[in-house]
């Protein structure tokens, strides 16, 4: 695609899991949400590797991919399946939660022969209101001069952030280097961008994607409601619905083995 679509280069990091030698399965990447990375997915991915090659994919401006002005979901997808053509043959399999999900229904969106299948969690193609601003300024005002331990970051955060399983996920972001504190977040284009990540863009809402999606979402997640499902109806026509009970948006992290069993199961179906 044209260097227009695209925006400025950037290209992602990623963990390889070449998969067994007999692996028949699609290649699969996995795009995390936002404030994660893809060591967030290191034990799925572990699952998921025992049929394909999986690649956990930083996203730009999180883990140790390159930062980026900008963090528009047309750009992501693109970077998204660059990443893919350097590693693997097209068409791949995508699987990407929250903001992840997003870029990944971009990408299919946009260049819909590249992706195979595609599994989106915990998100729909629709604007939210919530935002997530708070928590970027929360991280801003961490005095990153007088840590050294992560353990001293957490009750700087804790006023904005009151649940601890949020913080420690959080603070997986603090990086301490010969005593140095750092984040691996572009936290000034998160902020700054952050407009962007809550909505959807309307050019995309009037494509389709004919190939088979896998919506999976938490039963006790509020991020994909009843009334989304038109919008995943209308854009992803193709689309099978799943919901894990009990899980909220994190699903990956608060059902693990739920996660990879659905989601293996049905690539299995789709190879």
């Amino acid at each position: 695609w044209g260097d227009e679509m695209a925006g400025p280069a950037v290209k992602l990091t990623a963990e390889e899991l070449p998969g067994p030698e007999s692996a028949a399965g699609r290649p699969l990447l996995i795009a995390h949400g936002l404030f994660g990375s893809g060591r967030n997915w290191s034990t799925l991915a572990r699952k998921f590797a025992a049929e394909r090659p999986v690649s956990t994919i930083d996203m730009r401006n999180h883990g140790a991919s390159p930062w980026a002005d900008v963090m528009g979901y047309e750009e992501m997808g693109a970077a998204l399946l660059a990443s893919a053509k350097d590693r693997h043959a097209e068409p791949v399999a995508v699987l990407g939660h929250s903001m992840g999900g997003k870029a990944a229904m971009a990408a299919a969106l946009t260049k819909p022969e590249a992706v195979a299948a595609l599994i989106v969690a915990d998100i729909a193609p629709v604007p939210y209101q919530h935002s997530h601003a708070s928590f970027v300024d929360a991280m801003r005002s961490v005095d990153l001069n007088a840590i050294s331990r992560r353990s001293q970051a957490d009750p700087m955060l804790a006023e904005a952030i009151p649940e601890a399983p949020l913080r420690a996920f959080i603070l997986q972001n603090l990086v301490i280097e010969d005593g140095r504190a750092s984040w691996r977040l572009n936290l000034d284009v998160l902020a700054s961008e952050m407009p962007k990540l809550l909505d959807w863009p309307a050019e995309l809402s009037t494509r389709r994607y004919d190939g088979p999606t896998l919506f999976l979402h938490g039963g006790a997640s509020d991020y994909v409601s009843e009334a989304a499902h038109s919008s995943i109806r209308a854009t992803f026509p193709n689309a099978e619905r799943q919901s894990l009970p009990g899980a909220g948006h994190w699903l990956h992290a608060e059902q693990p083995a739920a996660v990879s069993e659905a989601g293996a199961e049905w690539l299995r179906r789709m190879d």
